[in-house]
């Protein structure tokens, strides 16, 4: 029996009926294999219960989180840790970060091939405190030394107070020498537009996004060694596509060269999918590193399964309506995503409640939900139609519409 309900719509604030199509999710075969690192950033599961202040105070659901993550690696996927899907620096502070980072790195250990990589950055430092590039390297070592003690692999995030700090490019070359030269094993770099996070305008000691590229891909030549790949999330896929080309051929992990993880949440399709240029793997397409693939986890590991079998037809049919979906979940602005995600894992019975860290499920509206909630529907990524609808149903109520 078809399911309708009526959806609020975003031109003239009235509602309209929509049937669910509840079409089943495509959901990937056990123990397929990804020709792609795919790692997808992690969100964490707030504690409702929890007496505290939400917008000043984090409590984190550990069960629930922990248990998310290990659905994630049940499909082949890598977390990415405490990252900017995790809240970070949005109501996750540093040592509720080191403690999930500390239990995601536990639970690993209890699942073959489960890959995780940790976000190291400097968020304990508040920018304003930020007096000196070396008050920026202090931070950053301090946090490195906490993760790489636990076993951890880092993401080095890119640092607001460093952002306040730097007068030039030469600021940036001399913090991140200073932390690839220390580095246990290869990093993943990542730069966050400002889209994603307006006290980042500037990276790499310029505005010009041309000039900021050439500054970060000579610090990944100098250590070329010391780096596993870069994630770039500026939502530009020339851009992104013009920096793999220029990363070092030798080096990485495996010693086969630097890898551009995308970070672009409205291009990742064709980035993965690449374009064959050049001699070199890493230079004709991306691995990933995408805050979309927790709400989308089922459809990108099935995706990147048949790119893997060589099916690339079949990979884009899957991630293809995905992206629209995605687009939406990222728009402007761009850093209330988040919100986004949680609600797709609530919808599909991930976790109990739609609350977030920070009260951050009041950062997008109504009208918003309600699009997100046909778009999923249309990319068949609703796991349970009935279950998705009946919350639907009770975010509406609670906003007013019976």
């Amino acid at each position: 029996m078809a399911i309708t309900l009526n959806l609020p719509v975003a031109e003239g604030g009235r509602l309209a009926a929509y049937t669910v199509r509840g079409n089943a999710p495509i959901r990937p075969q056990p123990g397929a294999k990804l020709s792609r690192i795919a790692y997808s950033a992690a969100h964490v599961v707030a504690d409702p219960l929890a007496a505290i202040d939400p917008w000043l105070q984090s409590a984190v659901d550990w069960d629930a989180t922990i248990a998310y993550r290990q659905y994630l690696w049940s499909l082949g996927l890598g977390v990415a840790e405490a990252m900017d899907t995790a809240q970070r620096g949005m109501g996750l502070d540093w040592p509720t970060s080191l403690e999930l980072i500390r239990r995601s790195l536990d639970a690993a250990k209890d699942v073959p091939g489960a890959i995780v990589a940790s976000g190291c950055g400097t968020d304990h430092l508040a920018p304003e405190d930020a007096k000196s590039v070396d008050d920026v390297i202090r931070a950053y070592e301090e946090q490195m030394a906490a993760i790489e003690k636990l076993g951890g692999k880092l993401i080095v995030m890119a640092s607001r107070a460093l952002a306040r700090v730097a007068k030039s490019p030469a600021d940036y070359e001399r913090v991140y020498d200073r932390i690839l030269s220390q580095a246990k094993q290869p990093v993943v770099l990542h730069w966050l537009g400002d889209m994603f996070d307006p006290a980042l305008a500037g990276y790499w000691g310029t505005k010009d996004v041309d000039a900021a590229m050439d500054t970060a891909v000579g610090i990944i030549a100098a250590h070329p060694d010391k780096v596993d790949g870069i994630k770039i999330s500026l939502l530009d896929k020339d851009k992104e596509i013009a920096m793999r080309r220029r990363l070092p051929t030798t080096g990485g992990p495996d010693g086969n060269g630097v890898r551009m993880y995308t970070g672009d949440d409205f291009n990742y399709a064709e980035l993965i999918a690449g374009d064959s240029f050049g001699n070199v793997a890493t230079h004709g397409k991306s691995d990933a590193l995408l805050g979309i693939f927790d709400a989308i986890a089922p459809a990108a590991s099935a995706a990147l399964a048949e790119l893997a079998a060589g099916n690339t037809e079949r990979f884009h049919a899957i991630l293809g309506p995905t992206v629209p979906l995605s687009r939406h979940i990222f728009k402007a602005p761009t850093r209330f995503y988040k919100t986004g995600v949680v609600f797709m894992a609530w919808l599909n019975g991930h976790q109990k409640h739609f609350q977030m860290i920070g009260g951050q499920q009041s950062t997008r509206s109504l009208a918003h939900f309600a699009e997100l909630f046909r778009l999923a529907d249309a990319a068949d990524l609703l796991a349970d139609p009935e279950l998705a609808t009946r919350r639907m149903r009770t975010l509406l109520a609670l906003h007013g519409v019976e």
